[in-house]
C-alpha cells in the first residue's frame, strides 16, 4: 500500500454553501505547503469516479458539506467507521459524491484506505449561485487548521507558506 495521504475537496462550486470542500482545497494549496506523500486536490462532484483518488492511499481526508443538525457552518469530524455506520442512500443527484459506495467497493477489494476521515460543514444556503455564505465562509480557516492537525496526527507535517496571500478562486472571479 502506497504511503500517500489525500485531501479531497467535494462539492459543487456553482451551488452555493456546496462549494465548501473545493474552497477548503484553493485555501490549503494557497497557504501550505504539502511536503512528500500528501496531495491536495478538488474533485468536484466526483461520484464514483472518486475510486481512483481512494485507491492505495494509506488515508483520506475528505472536505465536504454534511447534512447534521446545527447551525449553518458548524464543523462535524466523522471517521471511517462512521461513515459506513449506515447503509448507502440512493444517489438521488449527480452532487451525491457516491463516498459510501466507493469506500465498500474498495473495503471488498482489499484496496481501501486505512484511515478515512470526513471533515463537515453544516451548510447554509445551497441554491444556484456563487458564493458560500458568511457562516460557511467563517468555517473555511478553522477547517484548514483541522486538516493540518489530522494530517499532523498521521505523521505528515505540513508547512504554512510566510506572507501567502489566498487569491479568489477560479469560479468566484466575475
Amino acid at each position: 500500500m502506497s504511503t500517500v495521504v489525500r485531501v479531497l475537496g467535494l462539492g459543487n462550486v456553482l451551488i452555493g454553501d456546496d462549494a465548501f470542500g473545493p474552497w477548503v482545497v484553493h485555501q490549503l494549496t494557497s497557504t501550505v505547503d504539502p511536503g512528500p506523500g500528501v496531495e491536495f486536490h478538488d474533485l468536484g462532484t466526483p461520484g464514483l469516479d472518486l475510486l481512483p483518488y481512494l485507491t492505495g492511499a494509506e488515508a483520506v481526508i475528505l472536505v465536504d458539506t454534511v447534512r447534521s443538525q446545527g447551525e449553518a457552518g458548524e464543523l462535524r469530524r466523522y471517521d471511517k467507521a462512521q461513515i459506513l455506520q449506515h447503509p448507502p442512500q440512493p444517489r438521488v443527484s449527480p452532487h451525491d459524491p457516491g463516498v459510501k459506495e466507493a469506500l465498500l467497493a474498495l473495503e471488498f477489494e482489499g484496496r481501501g484506505p486505512k484511515e478515512v476521515t470526513l471533515l463537515g460543514a453544516i451548510p447554509g444556503e445551497v441554491r444556484y449561485e456563487v458564493g458560500l455564505s458568511g457562516p460557511v465562509r467563517d468555517a473555511v480557516e478553522p477547517t484548514v487548521e483541522a486538516v493540518i492537525q489530522e494530517l499532523a496526527a498521521l505523521g505528515r507535517l505540513v508547512v504554512r507558506r510566510e506572507n501567502s496571500v489566498v487569491s479568489t478562486p477560479w469560479w468566484e472571479r466575475t
